[in-house]
């Protein structure tokens, strides 16, 4: 099975479909998307949409209503499609211990997703994390799947990796594999076995290379579609890695193996 471990929801939802479709994906972990840039006709329009997400990134904005309302968009599209998707639910950033928990109850656990995120602390937030790492043990040992790029910093990755280690029931998803902190990242979390490797919007394919070599059996594939299609993703996997076992596995069966997909 051809699992796309980390997507976003894109509109309309059959756009979606004819992309997994063209790359022979069987499912997709969807997640929420406050901001649409698929939905721009003109590179004025996408700037705007990135702007919101930049400012979500960045801490600026943590908008409730409009979490909300992308949490009933990706209810929409696993409803509609419940055999090709499975989800991941949003959670703001900054909150106690029982505000996680309630969260986790009404808006992660009621809608059977599979995991939390995908969570975008600022750089100097990720230690407001702990509360969400307490709760997710409390909860099931939920999947926490953290934006690891910019704006994060060496030194966040880094705390983020101690409380990985602090909770080690958790399974913690490093989205993006550090960004430009991609090596010192795969170093740091040699020994961390609950620690995965998300591997879109790498910065080089000398990430992926090194990443699915020192840890075949925790990297996951994924497009973070609409920002990279499903199929170029794919193309970059199936190019890099010439054994056909591995190449199953990077492409679904770590997924399916930590999420327990049928």
């Amino acid at each position: 099975m051809i699992i796309d471990s980390h997507a976003h929801v894109v509109l309309p939802n059959e756009r979606q479909i004819e992309w997994m479709e063209e790359a022979q994906i069987d499912k997709t972990v969807l997640f929420t998307s406050v901001v649409h840039p698929e939905k721009a006709s003109s590179l004025m329009e996408f700037k705007k949409e990135m702007g919101m997400l930049y400012d979500i990134i960045n801490g600026i904005k943590n908008p409730i209503e409009e979490r909300l309302k992308a949490i009933e968009e990706l209810k929409s599209a696993i409803k509609e499609n419940p055999q090709r998707y499975i989800g991941f639910g949003s959670i703001p950033t900054g909150l106690s211990y029982e505000e996680n928990l309630s969260w986790i109850e009404k808006y992660i656990v009621k809608n059977s997703f599979y995991g939390i995120g995908e969570l975008t602390p600022n750089s100097g937030q990720v230690e407001l994390l702990e509360p969400l790492f307490q709760a997710s043990r409390s909860t099931g040992n939920l999947p926490l799947w953290v934006h690891t790029f910019f704006p994060l910093v060496t030194q966040d990755i880094k705390i983020l990796l101690d409380l990985a280690k602090r909770y080690p029931s958790v399974s913690l998803i490093l989205g993006h594999m550090g960004g430009i902190h991609w090596l010192d990242t795969l170093v740091a979390c040699k020994d961390l076995s609950n620690v995965y490797i998300d591997l879109s919007a790498t910065f080089t394919t000398l990430a992926l290379e090194f990443a699915i070599r020192e840890f075949p059996e925790r990297v996951l594939f994924s497009s973070d579609a609409p920002y990279t299609s499903p199929l170029s993703a794919k193309i970059n996997i199936e190019t890099l890695i010439k054994d056909k076992g591995l190449c199953q596995q990077v492409l679904g069966g770590n997924i399916a193996n930590l999420l327990q997909i049928c």
